[in-house]
């Protein structure tokens, strides 16, 4: 295979195809900050964007014309809010020596890229994981039974008062509801909902997909479930796995439709800098002689935003 000449970065589109299809693939590995807050494309590293304020959209002005008389019209005007897109990035060395080692068992050039892309993407979804699941940027609201009491929970009532409060604060309704892997599972075992479905959905034996359905059905909002984790012990000490999404919060959100409407009320958007990062993931790669290996390459231009923070409603006390 040609390889670039020393510190020559060059860009891979093959390798960009496979991180196309790491990406597509993304969801099933728990994955979901960018469905929360979707890529928005910008050109420019940092800039302001326009929020629209609520008021603008609740407000019910006169609209009676009288004869040869004007219309009335609108005169409210754009808040401004600030992005400024940061570089993330991850490099993966592949020593030539280990490269010939181990091509029989697998493609180490497609590894290396994997792992790069992987931490990349971690790195990110715990970014706005901690932007959502946080009581320093929304106020939380405890529920009566934590959803883990499978006698007592109510999470229909706590999700429907939670979808009113939202009406009548902001005037809109959520359309998502964001929680853990096993915050999911533990509403699953609810009396509640085992009471809906016995005499009617085996949906328990039907796979994790049709029980996200299902779920989505019965509170009339699309459940999204986090289920990515990571290791929070420090280099040297032994691995601990622990959940990206806290399972003590979930979140009823308002969440984008129209992936390149800024007008649209919605939670928040991922400002990606193309000029610099025309992709999500980037995947490059350039030489090293002095340790005789290529460098794989995964980075990003982000800024992970909130456009309206009264579209997202922050339920607490979900876990014991």
């Amino acid at each position: 295979m040609p390889r670039p000449t020393n510190s020559t970065s060059v860009n891979r589109p093959d390798l960009g195809q496979l991180a196309y299809e790491y990406l597509l693939g993304a969801s099933q590995r728990g994955f979901i900050g960018t469905r929360v807050m979707p890529i928005f494309p910008v050109g420019e590293q940092f800039a302001q964007y326009p929020v629209i304020p609520i008021e603008a959209m609740l407000k019910l002005p006169e609209t009676k014309r009288a004869a040869r008389g004007a219309y009335n019209r609108g005169d409210w005007q754009f808040e401004m809010d600030n992005y400024a897109c940061e570089e993330h990035g991850w490099e993966e060395p592949l020593d030539d020596t280990e490269a010939r080692l181990y091509q029989r068992f697998f493609d180490a050039e497609e590894i290396s890229t994997m792992r790069a892309m992987d931490i990349l993407l971690r790195n990110q979804e715990k970014r706005i994981a901690d932007k959502l699941f946080n009581t320093s940027n929304f106020t939380a609201h405890d529920v009566t039974n934590e959803w883990d009491d499978s006698t007592n929970a109510t999470p229909y009532s706590d999700v429907h008062d939670g979808s009113e409060s939202m009406r009548k604060d902001v005037g809109v309704y959520p359309n998502a509801l964001i929680i853990s892997k096993k915050v999911f599972d533990n509403v699953m075992q609810t009396n509640e909902l085992q009471d809906y479905i016995k005499y009617t959905n085996p949906v328990l034996i039907q796979g994790m997909e049709a029980q996200r359905r299902l779920l989505s059905q019965y509170l009339d909002v699309e459940v999204i479930i986090g289920d990515a984790i990571y290791d929070s012990a420090d280099k040297g000490q032994s691995f601990s796995v622990t959940d990206v999404w806290d399972s003590e919060y979930g979140m009823l959100a308002r969440i984008a439709t129209r992936a390149q409407d800024l007008r649209e009320p919605c939670l928040g958007r991922t400002f990606l800098w193309t000029t610099d990062s025309p992709s999500k993931v980037v995947v490059e790669q350039y030489r090293e002689e002095q340790i005789r290996s290529s460098v794989y390459r995964a980075r990003q231009y982000t800024d992970e935003c909130f456009v309206f923070t009264g579209a997202g409603y922050l339920l607490s006390n979900l876990t014991q």
